[in-house]
């Protein structure tokens, strides 16, 4: 059947209306509103540390030392604003003008002086910290890969539905802490599976070794998680949000059911916390992880040579999101392509790449349409079936 699949070539439009190019005062509008909104994010968690940041972030960077990234930051929204007024005299000059007031907000509520003291934790808080880092974080270094190295090349970063991606990524930063919560929470009811002689063997491990056992044990309980979202037909409802994406670059990995967000977080805490690894080894991995996590859904054409035989690589993704008939429900796993290739669930025809991505059933195009989805959907099964 595969081999006589006639795989084809994606064909992507160019909005030419929604290209950046340069002096049109477009791409300094919108980074003068990113950075405004940034900047003003950033000072209320310096006011309300307790109530807009990570208790575990804090831990890693330096307060200080970001209010001077803070402060350039602030300083480059109004000029970039400003450079809008110049190159720009229709809605764009509007948006600049948003950037600019924003900014002038922040420096109204203390900029980057704001004092830095001891913080009060609190169990639940909303990841603001978080939020800017990552958002920074991925654009520097995602979007500039994705605009050098693209795979489809008329594809936009705004592309179709991007607003809807940033509201997924903006909630999934925002909540990382019930995240964690609801994640320590479901793992301490496996406190009687935990061997302090097993864990005491693993810390002993160099920590490369242990980071090479936490990516196999925590790939393993996501592939087979994530083989059950797609293979229970109660629960693809809940999966099928996410692989509702049509466009995929480094955004695309963000949309996601709440429900499987949080499940997801919590069933690959157990692993983890069943091994009780040395802390420096985990912290390896839960930013590898977070890094992969965007890599494999980026729009990317970097070549990985013998390493895409090992990790999964965009284009193993890439097929994994296609709504072509030999790449339905296959590629399921995170991180390495072992289990896969193990279960007889790997599609890597050479050097193809998907032509369609989605859903062969188009979901609704809403967050509130994918909020209430698994309910709709499964009620209509419900019904069909009870015929």
């Amino acid at each position: 059947m595969e081999e006589q699949y006639e795989y084809r070539e994606r064909n992507v439009e160019k909005d030419t209306s929604k290209e950046f190019r340069f002096g049109e005062g477009r791409i300094s509008g919108i980074a003068s509103l990113m950075l405004g909104v940034l900047s003003l994010l950033a000072v209320l968690a310096y006011l309300y540390p307790s109530y807009l940041t990570t208790t575990e972030l804090r831990k890693v960077y330096d307060a200080e030392q970001l209010q001077v990234v803070l402060k350039y930051g602030m300083y480059f929204s109004l000029l970039l604003g400003g450079l809008t007024f110049l190159l720009n005299k229709g809605r764009y000059k509007a948006v600049g003008v948003c950037g600019i007031g924003l900014t002038l907000v922040a420096f109204a509520l203390g900029g980057y002086s704001v004092p830095v003291g001891p913080v009060e934790p609190k169990a639940l808080s909303l990841g603001v910290d978080w939020l800017i880092l990552a958002f920074l974080g991925s654009v520097i270094v995602f979007v500039t890969l994705e605009k050098l190295f693209p795979r489809y090349r008329d594809q936009l970063i705004m592309r179709p539905e991007w607003g809807t991606d940033m509201f997924y990524f903006c909630f999934n930063h925002l909540a990382i802490s019930a995240i964690l919560l609801f994640a320590n929470y479901h793992t301490s009811h496996f406190s009687w599976a935990v061997s302090t002689s097993i864990q005491e063997m693993i810390r002993s491990i160099p920590i490369w070794g242990q980071v090479v056992l936490i990516v196999l044990c925590a790939d393993f309980v996501l592939y087979w998680e994530h083989r059950l979202y797609h293979e229970v037909n109660a629960l693809w409802p809940i999966h099928a949000v996410h692989h509702s994406v049509e466009h995929m670059d480094w955004l695309a990995g963000s949309r996601g059911h709440f429900v499987q967000v949080f499940s997801e977080r919590a069933m690959v805490m157990i692993p983890l916390y069943l091994l009780g690894p040395d802390q420096v080894a985990l912290n390896i991995y839960v930013t590898f992880a977070a890094l992969q996590a965007i890599l494999i859904h980026s729009n990317l054409s970097i070549p990985f040579g013998p390493l895409k035989f090992v990790l999964v690589t965009p284009q193993f993704h890439h097929w994994h999101h296609s709504s072509e008939k030999p790449a339905i429900d296959t590629n399921y796993s995170a991180h390495t392509v072992l289990f896969d290739a193990m279960f007889n669930t790997m599609h890597m025809p050479g050097k193809h790449w998907p032509a369609e991505f989605g859903t062969t059933v188009r979901l609704p195009r809403s967050v509130i349409g994918h909020l209430f989805y698994p309910i709709t959907a499964n009620l209509k099964r419900f019904k069909i079936n009870k015929r």
